[in-house]
């Protein structure tokens, strides 16, 4: 059978069915699949977004992890080098910041702070060998490194959700959808470049 063949059956068939259909009974299915078709896409975007709030989450559990053992390592510290106390109260403020941040980027800038003053701290530990060897010191430099890889993962997940997200609700036609429903673009989590650097573990 050939493609005309084929064409011209499909087009009998349907003036056959369309002859025992009225025009509202195709109306009342048109509208039935593009109703279909929008909560299939406002539920794609639902699922988007909660996505990136269970991400965004994780960070936060994670991040708190973190901050737990700096708690651990900071008190560690302080049994070598008690004296560092600039260092020491600059990791606690930070600590307190990222607790007390109510939005992305007041815990990004907490966690910033808090970059820079472990680099601090590491560099401080340079200066007290019996530190450096110290067992649970270095148990807690490599957890902390560890974290870090974690931590910098879910923020790889969280951006490409992030993405896959905005994307979405900026083609067409969802962008309709969610300009009806109020959906609107996430930010990313960005990275300053110091934080990119994850403290390295030297035995």
């Amino acid at each position: 059978m050939t493609w005309e063949e084929i064409t011209t059956n499909v087009i009998e068939a349907w003036n056959v069915v369309r002859a025992g259909i009225s025009a509202n009974t195709i109306l009342f299915i048109l509208v039935g699949f593009l109703i279909l078709y929008l909560i299939l896409r406002y539920n794609s975007l639902i699922k988007l977004r909660n996505n990136i709030k269970n991400s965004l989450a994780d960070i936060d559990v994670q991040m708190k992890m973190r901050f737990d053992l700096i708690d651990n390592l900071v008190n560690t510290v302080k049994g070598y080098a008690g004296h560092e106390k600039e260092t020491l109260e600059n990791i606690t403020k930070a600590r307190t910041s990222f607790l007390n941040a109510g939005s992305m980027d007041q815990k990004l800038s907490a966690d910033q702070a808090m970059t820079g003053a472990l680099k601090s701290l590491f560099a401080v530990s340079e200066n007290y060998p019996e530190l450096k060897a110290n067992q649970g010191f270095l148990q807690l430099q490599w957890e902390l490194s560890d974290i870090e890889n974690k931590i910098a993962a879910s923020r790889r997940f969280f951006n490409s959700t992030v993405n896959e997200y905005n994307s979405s609700i900026e083609v067409f036609p969802t962008n309709i959808i969610a300009k009806l429903f109020g959906f609107k673009r996430e930010e990313f989590f960005a990275t300053a470049e110091a934080e990119k650097v994850v403290p390295k573990v030297q035995f």
